[in-house]
């Protein structure tokens, strides 16, 4: 059995996370089964969040990601700064990952819980964390499982950006079964 233990350092939280990420269902035998959304649903809410902020003027980039915090499905704007894709994709790995771990929904209501890390910053060094506003954790509707991450970039604020993500995530959220 591995020691998570000792990999309490910068990725230790985050790595128990993602092992805890979904109740996982044990089939027969050694197979794990964990709940995630399916390629057309992760791209319909991309597609949802780049048209939600689109209609406001802005060109974003949108990310999901799936319970391995391994992107899923992306969509980008037609003129989005080129940090947008990165950006995204981390904002929604952490509103994943950090939302799961602190049972908030938002990267928004994490920095506003103060849960963002020391304040030397040591959780913005790891490579995918990012915590500004902007990502929304996806949740199971009759459980809340998570089920992965969106986090939206280019509009002028992440409070712009995370309006976005929250209105695709309101559109389809019935489907999160």
């Amino acid at each position: 059995m591995m020691q998570w233990g000792r990999y309490a350092g910068h990725g230790g939280l985050v790595a128990t996370c993602l092992m805890l990420a979904a109740p996982a269902a044990h089939a027969q035998g050694h197979v794990v089964l964990t709940p995630k959304l399916d390629w057309q649903l992760a791209a319909q809410l991309a597609e949802e969040a780049v048209r939600a902020c689109a209609a406001q003027g802005y060109s974003v980039t949108a990310t999901v990601v799936d319970t391995s915090g391994h992107q899923q499905a992306v969509i980008k704007g037609d003129s989005v700064p080129l940090q947008s894709l990165s950006v995204s994709y981390r904002k929604a790995y952490t509103a994943f990952a950090y939302g799961l771990a602190f049972n908030m929904n938002t990267t928004s209501e994490l920095i506003a819980a103060k849960v963002t890390g020391p304040a030397n910053g040591a959780l913005n060094t790891i490579p995918e964390v990012l915590f500004v506003p902007g990502g929304v954790a996806l949740r199971r509707v009759a459980d809340n499982a998570a089920l992965g991450g969106i986090g939206v970039s280019g509009a002028p604020g992440g409070e712009k950006d995370e309006a976005c993500a929250q209105a695709a995530v309101t559109k389809y959220r019935a489907e999160f079964r």
